[in-house]
């Protein structure tokens, strides 16, 4: 399938055997949805999306519950939601999605990334409309019927499903994204992830070895604590 197949597919594994890392993202978004919408999951969709979220990585219930008790506590560290946005190499536009208690140390870690890949920090707000915002639920595809999940969710705000390797990932509207969740839960279909995520309207082809080189840089974005997702407009 080639290089650029296999590169992403080892990024892949490599996330996930790096929990530790997991776990602290996790810990940051469980933060800040205690700090918007306050630590009762059933009235916090935010904080229910980010709970069975901690779940799809495995950690574990007492961390969970104890992330949420220290974010509900006066002396809980003060995160803040960040976005950053950049050219790598080719002219591939890049969103770097954050959580910080330092935006001065955040804003220059994340400027050194880009210029070491020979990139650069755009103006905020310059590479938005070049995605778009959708709600992405990721569910383990072993016994389920795609065609039939698909009519199950349509009425729900389902606009797209796509298979993934193992998995099956539903795509909804920004504001659909809350019902989804809901109708999720209601039909005990177990999502390993939901999350709003910034789609590509617009992308690039690169060769596999120019792609490549963009994966590196977005690998090492990756890597650090502070950021919680990064996307793309590789084609």
């Amino acid at each position: 399938m080639g290089r650029a197949f296999e590169f992403r597919k080892v990024r892949k594994m490599k996330r996930w055997d790096k929990m530790s890392k997991a776990f602290t993202k996790i810990g940051k978004e469980l933060a800040i949805a205690v700090k918007l919408g306050g630590a009762d999951p059933h009235g916090n969709p935010r904080l229910r999306s980010a709970i069975a979220n901690a779940k799809g990585v495995n950690m574990p219930k007492d961390r969970v519950e104890g992330a949420i008790k220290r974010a509900s506590s006066k002396e809980a560290e003060n995160f803040e939601e960040a976005l950053y946005e950049g050219y790598g190499p080719y002219g591939i536009a890049v969103m770097v999605e954050c959580a910080t208690d330092n935006p001065t140390r955040t804003v220059a870690n994340i400027r050194n990334y880009f210029v070491k890949a020979e990139g650069s920090i755009a103006m905020s707000g310059s590479l938005t409309f070049m995605f778009e915002r959708k709600g992405v639920f990721r569910i383990p595809a072993a016994g389920i019927d795609r065609d039939a999940l698909e009519l199950e969710l349509i009425d729900y705000g389902a606009e797209d499903i796509k298979e993934e390797d193992d998995e099956l990932v539903v795509y909804t509207s920004f504001a659909d994204f809350a019902g989804m969740h809901k109708a999720l839960e209601e039909k005990k279909i177990a999502a390993t992830e939901s999350k709003i995520e910034r789609i590509a309207t617009t992308t690039k082809e690169l060769t596999e070895e120019q792609a490549e080189e963009v994966f590196e840089m977005i690998e090492k974005i990756e890597e650090d604590d502070d950021v919680l997702a990064v996307y793309h407009t590789v084609a």
